[in-house]
C-alpha cells in the first residue's frame, strides 16, 4: 500500500447525481492507480439543509456503484468541538474578528463604496463598547479571518504560499496561492460553529489526506486552504480538479437544479457501468 490517501466528501443536502458519480470515479480511479486509500467523509455542517436520510442514500449509492472505503465514515457534525478549537486557536493568534453584518449589509456597503457585486469583503472588529452591546443583545455573528492580519503574521512567507496542482492529464504545476480574491472568509456560520474551509482543512490534516481530488468548481478554495494550512501548521495536500459533468443545457449538474439522482437511475434499471458511461469517466 502506498502513502497515497485521498477522500470523497459529499454533503447530504440532497441525493447524489451523475456529477457526484463522476467525482467518485475520479477519486477511486486515482487511488487504485496509486495503490492508495480512499476515506469517506460526510460534510454535514449545514444543519438546516443536511438530512440523515440523505446520508443513508449516499452510502447505498456508493455501495451500489461498487465503491469501498478504508476505515469508518467521518461525520463532520459529530466533531464541531474540534472545529471550534481551530477558530479559538486563530483567535488566540489575533487573526479573527466578530462580524455582525448580513450578506445584504455587506452588499449595500460595497455598493455605496462603488465596489462590484461579489467583491472581496474586508472588515474589522467593532468598537469594544459597540461589540459588547451587540453581544448583550444576542445579535448573531460569524468569526471572520482577517486577511490583513494574516499577511502581517506570516510576513514574507505569506507571499510564498503555493500548492502542487496535478492536472487531469497528470502534469504537475506549482501554483502560487492567491487568498486575496477571497477577502476575509467566514470561519463559522451564524447557524453553525464552523464553515466549510475550516472543517475541510482540519479533516484533511487529521485524516492524513495527501491528495485532494474534486471538481473544478472548488479550484479557488485551494488558495484559501493553503493559507489556513500555513496558519495551523498543517501539511498541504496535492490538488487535482476535474471537469464537471454538464447537462444538455451546458450547465453543471447540481442538486438544486433537480438533476436525476443516482437512486432514480438505479430504480430505472441502469447498471453501475452504464452510470459510469453516462458520467463520461
Amino acid at each position: 500500500m502506498s502513502d497515497f490517501v485521498t477522500r470523497f466528501a459529499p454533503s447530504p443536502t440532497g441525493f447524489l447525481h451523475l456529477g457526484h458519480a463522476a467525482s467518485a470515479f475520479h477519486v477511486w480511479d486515482a487511488a487504485r492507480r496509486a495503490g492508495g486509500k480512499v476515506l469517506l467523509r460526510i460534510e454535514d455542517i449545514d444543519l438546516g439543509r443536511c438530512k440523515p436520510e440523505y446520508t443513508e442514500v449516499i452510502l447505498e449509492d456508493l455501495s451500489w456503484l461498487g465503491f469501498e472505503w478504508d476505515g469508518p465514515v467521518r461525520i463532520q457534525s459529530e466533531h464541531f468541538d474540534e472545529y471550534e478549537k481551530v477558530v479559538e486557536h486563530l483567535t488566540g493568534l489575533g487573526l479573527t474578528y466578530r462580524c455582525f453584518r448580513s450578506r445584504s449589509d455587506i452588499a449595500q456597503e460595497q455598493a455605496a463604496q462603488g465596489l462590484p457585486p461579489g467583491a472581496p469583503f474586508k472588515g474589522a472588529a467593532l468598537d469594544p463598547d459597540e461589540e459588547s452591546r451587540r453581544l448583550s443583545d444576542a445579535a448573531p455573528f460569524t468569526w471572520r479571518l482577517s486577511l490583513d492580519k494574516c499577511r502581517d503574521y506570516l510576513g514574507p512567507s505569506f507571499h510564498q504560499l503555493a500548492f502542487d496542482l496535478v492536472t487531469p492529464e497528470g502534469h504537475h504545476e506549482i501554483i502560487k496561492a492567491r487568498p486575496d480574491p477571497h477577502g476575509d472568509i467566514n470561519l463559522t456560520r451564524k447557524d453553525s460553529p464552523t464553515a466549510y474551509h475550516v472543517a475541510a482543512t482540519h479533516d484533511d490534516a487529521l485524516q492524513g489526506i495527501t491528495h485532494v481530488i474534486r471538481g473544478e468548481d472548488l479550484e479557488d478554495a485551494a488558495h484559501i486552504h493553503v493559507l489556513l494550512q500555513a496558519l495551523m501548521g498543517w501539511p498541504t495536500p496535492v490538488y487535482t480538479h476535474h471537469a464537471l459533468v454538464k447537462g444538455p443545457d451546458g450547465k453543471r449538474l447540481a442538486k438544486r437544479f433537480a438533476s436525476r439522482s443516482l437512486a432514480s437511475l438505479r430504480e430505472d434499471g441502469l447498471s453501475p457501468q452504464q452510470v459510469r458511461r453516462l458520467a463520461g469517466v
